[in-house]
């Protein structure tokens, strides 16, 4: 039996500490759904198809990780899906206590799913789609902290 594990996200835009946590994932997992999910509370800077496009793009190097999108309950997606695992990226103890509200309560509504953290890499511990689309508006370089399909799209939308 395969495994699959969905890792989700709004990715508005990819980062590299995202494909960090995807690629690495991928060498885990048989299968990795990488599915994007509108967080209705946000105001994204890409548009569902915008989005889903630069992460086929950083990915497609990756032949056991697709992309998806959703707008439900995560663990309705995964349980859906027929997913062993959530993966879920970590940089710093602040993301914990949140991740760990949000495990507690999938958890409690379907506890054949198991969440699975990962530590960013310390090179990405500081970095967030939020930060990288504040630099970029101000036309700060983000070579480096994003793919450059995403660091192209992103000078393109602040022109």
């Amino acid at each position: 039996m395969k495994k699959l594990a969905i890792c989700p996200g709004s990715f508005d835009p990819v980062t590299n500490g995202h494909l960090d946590i995807i690629r690495r994932g991928s060498g885990i997992f048989d299968e990795v759904i990488v599915a994007l999910f509108n967080n209705q509370s946000k105001t994204p800077l890409f548009s569902v198809e915008e989005r889903i496009r630069l992460l086929e793009e950083a990915t497609r190097d990756l032949p056991n990780v697709t992309v998806d999108v959703s707008d439900g309950l995560l663990i309705d997606y995964a349980r859906q899906r027929k997913a062993h695992a959530i993966l879920r990226g970590l940089r710093a103890i602040s993301d914990f206590e949140y991740e760990m509200q949000i495990t507690s309560m999938n958890k409690k509504l379907d506890p054949r799913i198991e969440t699975f953290f990962m530590m960013t890499n310390n090179q990405y511990s500081f970095l967030s789609s939020s930060i990288v689309k504040e630099v970029a508006k101000y036309k700060g370089d983000i070579s480096g902290l994003v793919p450059p399909s995403v660091e192209k799209a992103l000078m393109k939308k602040y022109q």
